[in-house]
């Protein structure tokens, strides 16, 4: 069975060599890895993993990067969990990890916007941030939203049934578990622990965290079966999307035959060159 591993700042607390065993362990145990991480490329967690595959020289290790915030990201990595109890291979588990993603609702109530980066920040709400006891309401996950939490003004959220997680500390979360809940008619309310790598993505330590998602396994089930599959031209898996997040080949014109399938002519054909990583991801 595929195993699938959100990785935050505390997987850098570890001695390199020491995540680098414990990937390989997940590696024989499960046969292929999918690691979700963050979207920059000069993330650490990121650069971290790079550096953890190529130390290992492993195709199986899909390295996904996700521009969400960490407590979506963390129930992606559930959902993909629950998944990869299912039929499906890991090419395609690779590849449902960004479909999958589009279906999260995630933000914050924060206590300051005056380190957040993540969404812009006018400067009306800068000065408002100065001001003690005021409460901001954020949207950073499908499209960006800033405003005073106001039970009067609510961001729109999924047309769909989904359930609300909620992590945090230092504030009142009752924003969110009364006008947005009702708003978004969530069916369920969990609270959650706060992802570690929630204060620095945020730019507070005061905050609680928001992410609305799917929770029945067979409604994600049949969003990901949904979508058209490809067999990688390089490594054989069976994928979504236009691209092998294992050995990084991207799927070319869907209707021609891979470089390596037999020429029904008899004429030698060429050999297909092994996708090379860029440098910084190795």
């Amino acid at each position: 069975m595929l195993s699938v591993i959100t990785v935050t700042s505390d997987d850098l607390a570890l001695p390199l060599e020491e995540h680098v065993t414990r990937v390989a362990a997940a590696l024989d145990a499960h046969g292929h890895v999918v690691a979700l991480a963050p979207a920059e490329a000069d993330d650490p967690v990121r650069r971290r993993l790079h550096t953890v595959r190529s130390a290992l020289e492993a195709d199986r290790l899909a390295i996904v990067p996700l521009g969400l915030p960490p407590l979506a990201r963390a129930l992606l990595g559930e959902q993909l969990r629950q998944l990869a109890g299912t039929d499906l291979g890991p090419g395609v588990l690779a590849g449902a990890a960004r479909l999958l993603s589009y279906y999260l609702y995630s933000g914050a109530l924060l206590g300051s916007v005056a380190k957040l980066d993540r969404v812009p920040v006018g400067v009306g709400s800068h000065v408002k941030s100065l001001v003690p006891g005021r409460h901001f309401a954020v949207l950073a996950h499908p499209e960006p939203y800033l405003g005073e939490a106001d039970p009067a003004a609510i961001p729109q959220g999924p047309g769909y049934q989904t359930q609300l997680a909620v992590a945090g500390k230092g504030l009142d979360p009752g924003w969110i578990t009364g006008p947005l809940a009702a708003a978004w008619r969530s069916q369920h309310l969990r609270e959650v622990p706060l992802p570690p790598d929630s204060a620095r993505w945020w730019g507070t330590g005061k905050l609680v965290e928001f992410t609305a998602y799917i929770a029945d396994v067979g409604m994600l089930y049949q969003l990901v079966t949904s979508v058209r599959r490809d067999t990688c031209t390089w490594c054989g898996l069976e994928v979504i999307g236009d691209q092998c997040l294992f050995c990084a080949t991207r799927l070319a014109d869907r209707q021609t035959p891979a470089k390596h399938a037999a020429d029904p002519r008899g004429r030698a054909v060429e050999t297909p060159r092994r996708p090379q990583l860029e440098p910084h991801k190795r």
